[in-house]
């Protein structure tokens, strides 16, 4: 039987995409459909990405309901299936709820990885698997990826490894401590005292997973857990049994404020040096076992030593708005990488670029902005008739609001009557960023973890906020919302036929409007923004 050929040589591409769990197939994905030249390099055998391994305790964090009030399929669908990648083609979509034997709305991790390669399947999405990235160097425009494989040169390059190299805080002993991606499974715990260092997801994870079988259980971590970030996190759907248990008073699991000062040996056990970071005093454990919970970094080999800067800790790059390099042009992250993209930073928590649902988006929009930038390719713009019940309805039930909270926003372009959607875009770079008048919708949530409906009018350069009041059930297609809409779809019509001033009229605007008064006006990068908290509220209409 002759040998099949493996796609994507070494040699010359538009881009070329590193990785091929769901971040590098949806990307990969999303530019094929734009035409744009590009080549998938994997050093797995697979597809899958790190779902091949992790969450080692099986069970992820986001929810899938097979069955919901809209089509399974359907555009409003994906707002309840947060697991499965974007298609056009129905047999591509919503893979992960048929997969799923519905013990829980979460997904196993093996259900997870059968719908990535069901996706890089039916998708038909290609991958040059076995070929390991190994270096990477400029040479002029071009950035050339030296691999297992060959040389790939490139003028953009797609990053989409995950973050998934274990990462070690800088305590003395702790290199005595399995590091999360070892640990054993769950009966090799049994009638064993654990030390769990860290407080966050893998923390958790690791003492949900041996809890009906350690002895005890310590986690502990300088910071507090932040109950009212985990009450808006999916964290709580899943690991937060051990805290529940502490916080009631229960034995033998313990959730403590303390730096850990040093990890020595005993024998055959470990003894734990902590200091009160909370509290005054200090306490030493002695244990079976250590579990550094303490995080992953994205690999990135040899891009800091290119210029590549790095935020939390060197673990994350720092990233624009597009997901690009901050430091190293053409060179950019998809996956959970995004997250380096941090947004406006405005309010509360929000986008979701860490996890699946939230970083198939931006995979979306990154591979329109390639193609436009590398190709000059011009994105399809449909006239919008009704802009009112457009907005709204964008407001009510887009997913990519909704998942990506205060990050991705849809905008309407405005001019002499006409309106046209200019699709789905980072909100910074419509705050930031000069361009025609428009419209734009997000969704956003305010430091109490309230979900904000938002409008924003750019008019002249200028960018007036209207925040319309939260609805018990997020449906903003109703009256009170739609008159409110229209009030300011028709003072910015009126406005851009007067001579007046751009901040007096926007004054004058939210004054008609207003039920609350004006808030405080933000400078931002090229623009100014003006916010105003004008809505109506909720009155059951």
């Amino acid at each position: 039987m002759a040998a099949v050929e493996r796609p994507y040589p070494p040699g010359d591409y538009d881009v070329v995409v590193v990785g091929s769990g769901p971040g590098g197939l949806q990307t990969s994905y999303c530019l094929r459909r734009l035409g744009v030249r590009h080549a998938v390099l994997s050093r797995d055998d697979r597809p899958g990405g790190m779902f091949q391994r992790f969450p080692i305790f099986q069970r992820l964090i986001t929810w899938t309901k097979p069955d919901a009030p809209v089509e399974r399929g359907s555009r409003e669908y994906e707002w309840y299936d947060h697991n499965s990648l974007l298609a056009e083609e129905p047999e591509a979509k919503a893979l992960v709820p048929g997969l799923m034997d519905r013990a829980f709305d979460l997904p196993s991790r093996a259900e997870m990885e059968a719908g990535l390669a069901a996706f890089a399947e039916r998708a038909q999405v290609e991958v040059r698997y076995g070929c390991t990235w190994e270096s990477t160097r400029h040479e002029g425009e071009q950035i050339v990826l030296g691999t297992s494989d060959g040389e790939y040169r490139c003028r953009a390059v797609v990053f989409a490894l995950g973050v998934t190299e274990p990462w070690r805080a800088d305590v003395p002993g702790l290199e005595h401590a399995a590091h999360y991606v070892d640990t054993m499974k769950c009966d090799r715990y049994a009638d064993r005292d654990v030390f769990v260092v860290g407080k966050r997801n893998s923390g958790f994870e690791v003492a949900q997973g041996i809890l009906p079988w350690a002895r005890s259980i310590v986690l502990g971590s300088p910071r507090p857990v932040q109950t009212d970030a985990l009450a808006l996190s999916a964290l709580r759907v899943r690991y937060l049994h051990p805290y529940d248990e502490y916080a009631r008073g229960g034995p033998g699991t313990y959730v403590i404020d303390v730096s850990i000062e040093r990890i020595e040996p005993v024998g055959e056990r470990l003894r734990v040096f902590t200091r009160g970071t909370t509290w005054d005093g200090a306490l030493e454990f002695e244990v079976d076992d250590v579990i550094a919970a303490t995080g992953f970094q994205t690999p990135l080999q040899d891009l800091p030593q290119l210029g590549l800067v790095t935020v939390a800790d060197g673990r994350i790059p720092a990233l624009t708005p597009y997901w690009e390099s901050v430091s190293l042009p053409g060179v950019f992250f998809a996956g959970n990488a995004s997250q380096g993209a941090r947004g406006i930073g405005k309010r509360g928590a929000g986008a979701s670029s860490s996890s699946v649902n939230g970083f198939r988006y931006n995979a979306r929009v990154l591979a329109r902005h390639l193609a436009e930038r590398l190709n000059g390719h011009e994105p399809g713009r449909e006239p919008v008739a009704d802009v009112v019940s457009f907005l709204l309805r964008e407001l009510t039930s887009a997913p990519e609001l909704w998942v990506q909270k205060g990050y991705l926003c849809r905008v309407v372009s405005a001019s002499d009557g006409t309106h046209v959607d200019e699709g789905v875009v980072p909100l910074a770079t419509f705050l930031d960023s000069p361009g025609p008048d428009a419209f734009a919708a997000s969704v956003e949530v305010d430091e109490t973890g309230r979900i904000i409906p938002t409008l924003y009018v750019r008019r002249r350069g200028e960018i007036a906020e209207h925040q319309l009041d939260p609805h018990p059930l997020h449906e903003y297609e109703s009256e009170p919302y739609r008159r409110h809409v229209e009030v300011l779809v028709g003072a910015y019509a009126t406005r851009s036929h007067s001579a007046a001033p751009a901040i007096s009229t926007v004054a004058s605007t939210s004054s008609q409007v207003a039920t609350r008064p004006s808030a405080t006006t933000l400078s931002r990068r090229g623009a100014n923004v003006h916010t105003s908290a004008s809505s109506p509220r909720f009155d059951g209409g």
